[in-house]
């Protein structure tokens, strides 16, 4: 096997045979072996029974069934586990990411890359403020980390077999593939393209779960924000001390009239705020490190179609 195509589908049915479709032209054309990996992450339409159909059609189908909705860094985990090829091309099966881009990727990886991100150089069918959005997150991960995360690139890339080890070495259960895939290393380089508008449905990523993704992002790879909660407590504190001194100076010289209570409302009101700030903070890392203390899987597999190697997943009875 050299090349396996992972997919996380949830609620995609409208997609599917437009993609299995394009998908097979052009990894025909290549003439190279591959699979395709579809991860049923929760779906709540009929693209499981699709892609039980596509997988009777064809062998190089093969489905993995996670038992709820684990989310799509979670269902991708899942795929990049099961690949068997020397080379995983994570792919989104609402076909903003094209297909035919894949030979070039495969083109990169023979001149000796192991990693081969594809860039976007435009986002059409998405409003500006997200396409603003995503490319202030980027530049502004990429200041607070020390690891170089790819701007205006998503999940669509080429990892090479000794990538897809590594990862599978990496224990934590909260994750953002994007960081991870750069932590690992390796040598990469870099593919452009235009990305499409979504082919068929409704995008679930609305702008609080992209809020989420970018907060585990955050976390996940930088501890700035612990350091900033420090220096805002510092900052505050001494000015605090110099509003205190300014109060005694003023008394000495002036007397006492008792006034004050408006500015001392807002003195309270702000220290509250920035210790509640700082507290939140704590308490995004605290939660992190409880998530992990658990020690649960990152998913469950309740039944595969064809060969995929995933433990305690029940197989169907179709398989070989």
């Amino acid at each position: 096997m050299t090349v396996s195509i992972i997919i996380p589908c949830h609620n995609e049915s409208g997609n599917l045979a437009t993609l299995y479709a394009r998908v097979c032209a052009v990894m025909d054309e290549a003439g190279e072996p591959w699979e395709m990996i579809c991860v049923n992450d929760g779906s709540g339409d009929d693209t499981l029974l699709q892609l039980i159909a596509l997988h009777h059609q064809d062998r190089r189908v093969r489905v993995i069934d996670l038992s709820r909705n684990f989310g799509k860094e979670a269902a991708l985990t899942a795929g990049l586990d099961a690949a068997r090829g020397e080379a995983a091309i994570p792919l989104d099966a609402d076909l903003q990411d094209p297909p035919e881009l894949i030979p070039e990727l495969l083109a990169q990886w023979r001149e000796g890359f192991d990693v081969v991100n594809a860039v976007r150089l435009s986002r059409e069918g998405e409003s500006w403020l997200k396409r603003a959005s995503a490319h202030v997150f980027y530049r502004i991960i990429n200041r607070m980390s020390d690891v170089e995360i790819p701007p205006d690139t998503g999940d669509f890339r080429l990892l090479s077999r000794p990538v897809l080890d590594a990862l599978q070495t990496l224990p934590e259960r909260r994750r953002f593939m994007k960081g991870l895939f750069a932590w690992v290393g390796f040598r990469s380089t870099n593919v452009y393209y235009h990305r499409a508008p979504r082919h068929a449905g409704k995008t679930t990523w609305n702008y609080w779960r992209l809020w989420n993704l970018a907060v585990e992002g955050v976390t996940s790879f930088s501890q700035v924000p612990l350091q900033l909660a420090a220096y805002l407590g510092f900052v505050v504190s001494l000015l605090a001390f110099l509003y205190a001194v300014w109060l005694i100076i003023r008394t000495l010289v002036y007397g006492n009239p008792v006034k004050g209570y408006p500015s001392m409302m807002v003195t309270l009101l702000f220290l509250g705020g920035v210790q509640l700030m700082a507290l939140g903070v704590i308490g995004e890392y605290l939660g992190r490190i409880y998530e992990e203390s658990k020690q649960r899987p990152i998913y469950l597999v309740r039944q595969v179609w064809g060969t995929v190697n995933v433990p305690n997943a029940i197989q169907s009875e179709d398989n070989p």
